[in-house]
């Protein structure tokens, strides 16, 4: 049962290092203490049930079946969409609907750590005192993503065998082969009989760097980089779809502050 309200919080103690209910100066109680309580009470109901509906036909996806790669595309197709994407608000009702979830969902805890557990009188797991109730930054509690936990790809794994950076190099893999670029500092064939010599060092910019220059700078720079590189991505995109010959201008690459962009 929520004790607190988002204008009536608890309070951090540096004393006790511990958050205090703001009346009378009580530590909340902790995160261990909670769980034992809901183990020791016989009587103790989950507060929301979810069940599966008589429509639901849950079948796993088994390795060399007829259905399982048609299955595992539709299952990817959506696991790394926003839940935005997928269901389009096409009425104030259902406006209105996501609206209140979104509310619901900002005060309701989504792990052992979250802020939202104070104003249920919990401290959560490890508390400290920057958690803020009611704006908690996990992506269950996000518009885009509400309701969601947002291991997508993590969870894509299962069924495609692949971790988050293997998927990061078969993006890069596919743009640069749309956009004609063979080679870059990290993928020099350094097996061949005659290695390309590397004339340059790569390093990540360090921000005392004298040649860093303002963020604000940094900022419009790196928009209106993205802006064009989304420009020429769509260009090669609708030359491949014609089965036009790339065009090798829109290859270059630029480097900015040491490193590539």
């Amino acid at each position: 049962m929520q004790r607190y309200s988002l204008d009536r919080l608890p309070v951090w103690d540096d004393q006790v290092s511990a958050w205090v209910d703001p009346d009378t100066r009580e530590p909340l109680t902790p995160w261990h203490v909670a769980l034992d309580a809901i183990d020791d009470d016989p009587d103790t109901e989950p507060v929301h049930v979810v069940r599966f509906g008589v429509q639901v036909d849950a079948r796993g996806v088994m390795p060399g079946t007829e259905d399982a790669e048609r299955t595992i595309r539709y299952v990817t197709k959506y696991i790394t969409k926003q839940t935005g994407d997928c269901h389009k608000i096409t009425s104030g009702r259902q406006r209105a609907h996501l609206d209140r979830l979104w509310q619901e969902l900002q005060v309701t805890p989504c792990t052992d750590r979250c802020a939202n557990w104070l104003l249920y009188g919990v401290q959560p797991k490890k508390a400290h005192a920057k958690l803020k109730p009611g704006r908690c930054k996990g992506k269950v509690h996000q518009r885009d993503t509400l309701g969601i936990g947002g291991r997508r790809i993590l969870i894509s794994r299962d069924w495609s065998g692949k971790t988050l950076a293997d998927h990061k190099h078969d993006a890069r893999a596919w743009v640069r082969a749309l956009l004609g670029v063979t080679t870059d500092s990290t993928t020099i064939d350094t097996q061949a009989d005659n290695p390309e010599p590397v004339h340059h060092a790569w390093e990540l910019a360090r921000p005392d760097d004298a040649d860093v220059g303002p963020m604000s700078h940094r900022l419009m720079r790196a928009i209106s980089e993205r802006a064009r590189w989304r420009t020429q991505l769509l260009a090669a995109k609708d030359r491949a779809a014609q089965g036009t010959t790339p065009d090798l201008s829109a290859t270059d690459q630029t480097t900015t502050n040491g490193e590539e962009q």
